[in-house]
């Protein structure tokens, strides 16, 4: 399986994405039921993070700190981001193509979202936090972000209960593809 840049942005410019398993062998996956955070007035958050919005106690960064994200990301009891695809993302972040957003607090990195931008999509591989209510800052700052920017699709992936309160939807691989395509004619950055 080759994993060079050309070959990486290929797999996910036809809707795959990339898990190891609990051996830590890599492959490229897709779902018949795709995830995606709505750009439109279908993203939705709860009432108490407008609060947490409003005092303003994060500060947003992109790339300030990729690994530190990488790193929070793979964090977890049981990951699918093994050091075989930590090294991927950290070539696609040299090529210019693996973004980490980010939310900070002071001097210290309190959560953040990996993704992947082609053209007019964000492809989210994994978020984190450190500090409470970091994780869904950096969602509610990145979707403003996208829409500011002209990206037509916000990849989520896998649905889960956290997505779903932000109004995360699953739309069927027909749907999807059809979305990926419009948003591959675009070309729209991230910063």
């Amino acid at each position: 399986m080759a994993f060079d840049i050309p070959s990486l942005i290929q797999g996910y410019a036809q809707g795959y994405f990339l898990m190891a398993d609990e051996t830590g062998d890599l492959g490229w996956y897709t779902s018949r039921h795709r995830a995606i955070i709505p750009l439109d007035d279908r993203f939705r958050y709860p009432t108490s993070l407008r609060r947490v919005l409003n005092q303003e106690r994060f500060s947003i960064a992109i790339n300030r700190d990729f690994k530190g994200v990488i790193a929070g990301c793979a964090n977890r009891e049981s990951t699918w981001i093994s050091t075989q695809l930590k090294e991927i993302y950290w070539s696609l972040y040299k090529a210019g193509w693996a973004y980490s957003f980010e939310t900070w607090q002071d001097d210290e990195l309190a959560g953040g979202i990996l993704g992947i931008v082609i053209g007019g999509a964000f492809i989210g591989e994994s978020m984190f936090y450190r500090i409470p209510e970091g994780s869904k800052v950096a969602l509610v700052k990145l979707v403003e972000q996208l829409r500011s920017r002209g990206f037509i699709l916000f990849d989520a992936q896998m649905n889960n209960p956290h997505l779903a309160r932000f109004g995360a939807q699953t739309i069927s691989e027909q749907n999807y593809q059809s979305l990926l395509q419009q948003a591959l004619q675009r070309t729209c950055s991230l910063d």
